[in-house]
């Protein structure tokens, strides 16, 4: 088993680091945040994902796993160094890479000779060949191995993934890194870095094009009085098409798809690509809050201002905590703008989130109400008591984003529901 270093002991790292020590690797995990190192010693991940915490008490309680303050014991000593740091966007839209800069440029004097460095984050195509020179030495190879995680599954995509993908001009440095996932049973592609790197990009994209596609389409259902559940369970069985993101929404957000989207146009300008079609995926997606507004403002009676509404879901979506670049959230903000008053709840948000007053149950947030909005969808929003919910609003009326409502006992229930690419009943 191999000595393995992290930096970073974000959502990546984490994850990273204590499913590496489930596969029986020892682990040594480097952050800058002394806090967050205190608590991940004693097994507080401070987010919600799924059999994370547990995984982290075993690596400590093992030996297995360790948490560092600063980089340097995850540099030294060890086989692997897995750079796990934030590549957010930058003003031009391309992915800012300086963390990964200054780790590399640390990494120059203080790895061991035949070490293996591991871009884990999310980089341009064409990074990990260039960023190398930074290092600059002959015994120590860069090698890209992109994360395919998704929030709420971290866990089972990393340890038994659908594929692991590592790239690396030096053959052998990236089978020594594939066969750290043996564990995993998973089929790997050894590819050059500049391949690796873009088909994280190309993944992520891909599956927004399809998001933002389903929900145009969502929106030329209600033109055409056409049910977009019938359309897309037809494009479903078609096997060319696939059965995932094909369910409309508020829009896409998280900490992914906004940030990857506009890397790849960025990388595509720059490389002199003209990419229409992610340009309209991105421009789409943009679109989306707006008409969410419209089917409330619409649902309401005309107008928003001094309408009090409730939000069902916060997050981005649902099995995560995570409220970056939120659609949920998007909607709020113009919701907002135009004068209504809002209260939400969501299972993981207990905090006030900008215009929004976070309440315990979503009983509480309809109450008084003269409206609720469905932004995530959490399946507990599933089966409400809807006779109860309606008898406290002052107005009966519910917004569906997410489809996810159950048609029949909500209209009986009284309620006039509205939802993406459905016809509405008449009042």
């Amino acid at each position: 088993m191999a000595r393995i270093g992290v930096i970073g002991a974000g959502y990546v790292g984490l994850t990273t680091a204590a499913c590496f020590a489930r596969l029986g690797h020892t682990v040594v995990c480097a952050d800058v945040d002394e806090a967050k190192v205190a608590a991940l010693g004693r097994a507080e991940i401070g987010a919600h994902e799924p059999g994370l915490g547990e995984l982290v008490a075993e690596g400590l309680g093992a030996g297995r796993l360790r948490f560092v303050l600063g980089n340097a014991e995850a540099l030294s000593d060890v086989d692997f160094v897995f750079l796990c740091v934030p590549t957010p966007t930058g003003p031009d839209g391309a992915a800012d890479l300086s963390a990964v800069h200054a780790v590399l440029r640390e990494a120059r004097d203080a790895v061991r000779p035949d070490c293996v460095l591991v871009i884990k984050s999310t980089v341009p195509a064409g990074t990990t060949e260039r960023v190398a020179g930074l290092v600059g030495r002959s015994d120590v190879r860069v090698v890209s191995n992109p994360e395919f995680l998704r929030e709420g599954h971290a866990v089972d995509d990393f340890l038994r993934p659908q594929r692991v993908v590592v790239g690396s001009e030096a053959e052998e440095a990236a089978r020594r890194v594939v066969a750290l996932y043996a564990g995993t049973g998973a089929p790997a592609l050894v590819t050059s870095s500049a391949s690796a790197e873009l088909v994280k990009y190309a993944s992520n994209c891909f599956l927004a094009m399809k998001l933002s596609y389903v929900n145009s389409l969502a929106e030329l259902c209600e033109r055409v009085g056409a049910d977009i559940g019938d359309v897309t369970e037809g494009m479903r069985l078609d096997d060319r098409i696939g059965a995932s993101f094909l369910e409309p929404g508020p829009g896409w957000g998280g900490s992914c798809f906004p940030k990857d989207t506009r890397a790849l146009l960025s990388t595509a300008e720059e490389a002199h690509v003209d990419f229409p079609l992610l340009r309209a995926t991105i421009g789409t997606n943009g679109h989306q809050a707006h008409r969410v507004v419209g089917m409330v403002r619409d649902a309401v009676g005309g107008s928003l201002a001094g309408v009090r509404l409730g939000l069902l879901g916060l997050t981005f979506k649902a099995g995560t905590d995570d409220l970056r670049d939120s659609p949920a959230l998007a909607v709020a903000a113009l919701l907002a703008e135009e004068g209504a008053w809002l209260t939400g709840y969501d299972p993981c948000v207990s905090a006030d989130c900008g215009p929004v007053r976070v309440l315990d149950s979503a009983e509480a947030a309809a109450a008084g109400a003269d409206g609720l909005v469905v932004l995530t969808e959490w399946p507990e929003f599933a089966e409400l008591d809807w006779p109860n919910l309606a008898a406290a609003m002052t107005a009966p009326v519910i917004v569906d984003t997410r489809n996810l409502l159950p048609v029949e006992k909500v209209a009986e229930a009284g309620f006039h529901l509205v939802s993406l690419g459905r016809p509405t009943a008449p009042r």
